[in-house]
């Protein structure tokens, strides 16, 4: 954890990089567009959709009725922009962190290798494509989650959990894989995500808690209605500053624990001559095996001068 701690202050400090910034506005004015252009394509039909479906509820139709009584009719011009935005909001915040991913966490591995890491050799144990494909089958995932936890939402504490958690999950397996791309093997990139993977996934989680800080500004009601030109760029902003700390985050702590890893297997590799003496030395030579004592030899004894050979 203490790594953990030193690596999102050098973060923190990192994200506030002129070159951050500005790499930061090219996915804030990319979904800016995106966001503007299905506003104006689908924003009339959809507020009408919910609208209706608001209306098959007795539940609600009683509740807005009463509202009315009590001098809050004006909430119901209110109530299905609301969930539209709230519907919407989990699909912003993915579209805004690939778009990180893919735009700006090679930005911040570079600014993170040449300041802290320039002698960290690379050996690109991930591609361009390989990333690309990764972040979207972990994102089609994600989907998956969000759509099967939906009716979840209606409860109010797990509508303030459940979206963090997943987006967490998301975050540390998108944002892991693109801070070892370029830096680690495949073999190193696998034992790092092993062995860190509780530290990773709680700082994916944390970063999952942060982008639910624009979900601030949806709580305003009619006062966001109205202003919703101006806070929606400003939410899709926070959105994209987040990631970009979260990125530089996974960078700082993965690369320091790559640096790490390889001086460990360079001590093992030099430690290792010096165990196998210290082995040998402490191995007690076998005793050699016996061998059987000689017989003596005894020549037969030459016949003597003058007699005949002795018959056996």
């Amino acid at each position: 954890m203490r790594l953990a701690l030193d690596s999102f202050w050098r973060a923190l400090a990192y994200s506030l990089h002129p070159r951050v910034i500005a790499w930061s506005l090219l996915p804030l004015l990319l979904m800016v567009l995106a966001a503007f252009a299905l506003a104006y394509f689908f924003w009339d039909g959809a507020i009408a959709s919910v609208q209706l479906w608001l209306e098959q509820w007795a539940l609600v139709v009683f509740a807005l009725q009463w509202l009315e009584s009590v001098g809050l009719g004006f909430l119901q011009a209110v109530l299905a922009p609301l969930i539209v935005l709230l519907l919407a909001t989990p699909l912003i915040v993915l579209a805004t962190l690939l778009l990180v991913a893919v735009v700006l966490t090679p930005v911040a591995v570079e600014l993170v290798a040449r300041r802290r890491f320039a002698t960290l050799e690379r050996h690109r144990g991930g591609s361009w494509l390989g990333s690309l494909g990764w972040s979207l089958g972990h994102t089609v995932l994600a989907l998956l989650a969000l759509l099967v936890s939906l009716p979840l939402w209606l409860v109010p504490p797990l509508v303030l959990v459940l979206p963090p958690l997943i987006l967490g999950w998301l975050s540390y397996r998108v944002l892991a894989f693109d801070a070892l791309a370029e830096h680690a093997s495949r073999a190193e990139r696998h034992e790092l995500l092993r062995r860190h993977r509780t530290v990773l996934l709680l700082m994916g989680v944390f970063s999952g808690l942060l982008s639910a800080a624009p979900g601030l500004l949806w709580a305003s009601g009619a006062m966001f209605i109205a202003m919703a030109p101006l806070l929606v760029p400003v939410a899709v902003w926070v959105y994209t500053w987040v990631f970009a700390l979260a990125a530089l985050w996974f960078v700082h702590y993965l690369l320091a624990a790559l640096q790490a890893l390889r001086a460990e297997t360079i001590t093992s590799a030099a430690l290792q001559p010096d165990l196998q003496l210290a082995h040998a030395a402490t191995v007690e030579p076998e005793p050699e095996a016996a061998q059987p004592a000689a017989l003596p030899f005894n020549p037969p004894d030459a016949a003597a001068p003058g007699l005949p050979p002795q018959r056996p």
